[in-house]
């Protein structure tokens, strides 16, 4: 029997301990959520400092970590950037065969080393001293060499790892991932960062279309629009209704100003009451006046979330003087990927 053979029949003669993966699951959360918690108490005025030195980057924050760390450090890196901070992601091995050169005395190097003894990082601290440039790091051995010779270190130390052979960085890559996401969002707080900046960072996906796409971009225009005068009758109003297929009717008057809104839920409680005569009802007295509208410059994200807070599935688009320009319905939002 092969090796691979031989784990199959371990891991089926083994069925998971429920109740003991259950609890240790549970530990592990709490014993991470601790030593993030215990973050709040460390933001000093070293974590001031830091800041201090990132706000002032004239160039770019070069993120560096081995490992574990390296990951936690490629994310802060990520995070930096997408939140208005440019940063970048080095590593540290590789730092010293070449990259080091992607390092600039305009620079702020921010250094991931929990033991504070890596010696890739250790190995590259001479030169980033000779450029001249900050060096902050986060450490959990304050006496450590890369503690000592930075110019802000940063406390992320944990009382345990949430691994139970207290082996595998986990509470500690998590407390790091958590400092790094507190510089981030402070930073983009002192920039006055705002949602317009991050959309520009962020054109693509489902994010993007929430925060670039405006109601004027998908809206139905002119001649889709759907919409009859005050004297129509409710047949023409359904007729209008089924060929525009938005599922209402705008109802304006002689100058295109928008009076009311005629929907299928109007017509199902119309035909509640009893027997009607479609073509001599008005539906300016079936209408629902003074109805919820939004402008085209809105944010398509905006028209959602009207709709769903008035549990409505369209809305006519009207101009600063409540001139109809436009429809849009629920469909549309999620053709657009906005839902």
């Amino acid at each position: 029997m092969n090796s691979t053979s031989r784990r199959k029949t371990t891991a089926r003669s083994n069925p998971v301990d429920t109740p003991k993966v259950i609890a240790l699951a549970r530990a592990v959360i709490e014993t991470e959520a601790s030593a993030a918690a215990a973050l709040a108490t460390r933001i000093d005025a070293h974590f001031i400092k830091a800041c201090d030195h990132m706000l002032h980057c004239q160039g770019r924050i070069v993120v560096i970590g081995m490992g574990k760390s390296g990951h936690i450090a490629n994310k802060i890196a990520a995070t930096l950037a997408s939140t208005g901070t440019p940063a970048f992601f080095v590593h540290p091995g590789e730092a010293s065969h070449g990259d080091l050169g992607m390092i600039t005395a305009k620079d702020v190097v921010l250094a991931l080393s929990y033991s504070g003894e890596t010696d890739e990082i250790v190995t590259i601290i001479p030169l980033i001293k000779r450029l001249g440039v900050p060096l902050i790091v986060m450490t959990g051995n304050l006496q450590s060499r890369i503690a000592t010779e930075a110019t802000v270190n940063l406390d992320v130390s944990v009382a345990k790892e949430a691994c139970p052979l207290g082996l595998a960085p986990t509470a500690s890559t998590t407390a790091a991932l958590v400092m790094g996401d507190a510089l981030a969002i402070a930073l983009l707080e002192s920039r006055g960062f705002t949602s317009d900046d991050f959309a520009r960072s962020h054109p693509g996906g489902r994010l993007g279309k929430r925060l670039l796409l405006h109601v004027g971009d998908i809206m139905h225009r002119d001649a889709a629009i759907p919409k009859v005068d005050t004297d129509a009758s409710l047949a023409a109003a359904l007729m209008e209704m089924t060929r525009k297929g938005l599922g209402m009717t705008t109802v304006v008057n002689a100058q295109n100003k928008l009076l009311g809104i005629f929907t299928d839920g109007d017509l199902r409680r119309v035909l509640d009451h009893g027997s009607i005569d479609v073509q001599q009802l008005k539906i300016a007295a079936l209408m629902t006046p003074q109805c919820k509208s939004i402008r085209a410059n809105q944010l398509a994200a905006e028209a959602l979330q009207l709709m769903d807070s008035k549990r409505i599935n369209a809305l006519p688009v009207v101009n600063e003087d409540n001139t109809l320009v436009g429809a849009i319905n629920m469909h549309d939002l999620l053709r657009s990927g906005v839902i």
